[in-house]
């Protein structure tokens, strides 16, 4: 079966530096724009800010609009991709896991509430009065990552923490389920979490089997994630199954019997109805809006 394109940061040669990346966005599309205007998937972290131009931006299926104030802060694995009604401008960079983690070795990337659940939303939007100021923190980040003074990268993951952390105020004040009250070790099981089902999904689907792997009861996964997310680990199971189901239909001639059966589901009926409970459509019906 055709897979999503995977860009690696090695696709993006603009410095020396094999972990971090930044760019005015009209320069990047110039540059990169037949891999970015189709679906595809990143092993890197991406984050977007828009000061011009209209069009939307497509997340694991979710249409967002783009428009001057939008911010996209992707997850390394999520498939996306951009259509554009008029010419686009604003900054974006990104990095790879390593590149924040080990610089700033008590806390990880993951974290901040828009990277630590691939159930968070991806998309924020800004304000006049507070798009300046984020505004300002990308221009300081693409103007020290284009000049070579000392302690360059350094200076480069500083500015890029201040704009995860004022990113995060303003997302928090959107998304109450990105509680900055949540413990952190709830943040930690239930990225683990979902790391284990996106590894396990095709043949492990109770949430039984993912509490045992966690050394815990069903009961406080199921605490743990109503917590977080406010869905229980059997929803996150269903989610990415159904998630597997839309990036095989909209991306090959696969069959929805083919894509059943890959998905661990040998009763194809069953599957249907699983998807249309989920989605609303039938996975006959989604499929024709892709071919």
């Amino acid at each position: 079966m055709k897979a999503f394109p995977v860009l690696s940061l090695a696709q993006f040669p603009a410095d020396n530096k094999d972990d971090f990346y930044a760019n005015d966005f009209a320069h990047h599309l110039e540059t990169h724009h037949k891999d970015i205007t189709k679906p595809h998937k990143h092993d890197f972290y991406l984050t977007i800010l828009f000061t011009r131009g209209s069009g939307f931006h497509e997340v694991d299926f979710h249409s967002y609009e783009v428009k001057r104030g939008s911010v996209f802060m992707i997850n390394p694995g999520q498939t996306h991709y951009w259509e554009f009604s008029s010419p686009t401008d604003g900054y974006v960079l990104f990095h790879t896991k390593a590149f924040y983690d080990l610089t700033y070795t008590n806390r990880t990337i993951d974290n901040f509430p828009f990277f630590y659940s691939l159930q968070n939303s991806p998309h924020l939007f800004l304000e006049q009065e507070r798009m300046e100021a984020i505004e300002l923190l990308f221009h300081s980040i693409l103007q020290e990552y284009r000049g070579e003074e000392v302690l360059k990268y350094q200076k480069i993951c500083s500015l890029t923490d201040l704009l995860y952390t004022e990113l995060t105020r303003e997302y928090l004040v959107n998304s109450p389920l990105a509680s900055n009250e949540t413990p952190p070790l709830f943040l930690e099981k239930t990225r683990k979490l979902e790391g284990l089902i996106d590894e396990h999904y095709l043949h492990q689907k109770y949430a039984s089997d993912y509490a045992e792997m966690m050394h815990m009861s069903t009961r406080h996964l199921n605490r743990i994630t109503q917590s977080v997310l406010g869905k229980s680990p059997t929803d996150l199971i269903t989610e990415r199954i159904i998630l597997e189901a839309q990036r095989m239909l909209s991306h090959s001639k696969t069959t929805v019997a083919e894509v059943a059966d890959y998905l661990g589901y040998n009763d194809h009926a069953y599957f249907s109805r699983l998807f249309k409970k989920k989605l609303q459509v039938s996975p006959t019906d989604f499929a024709k809006r892709y071919r």
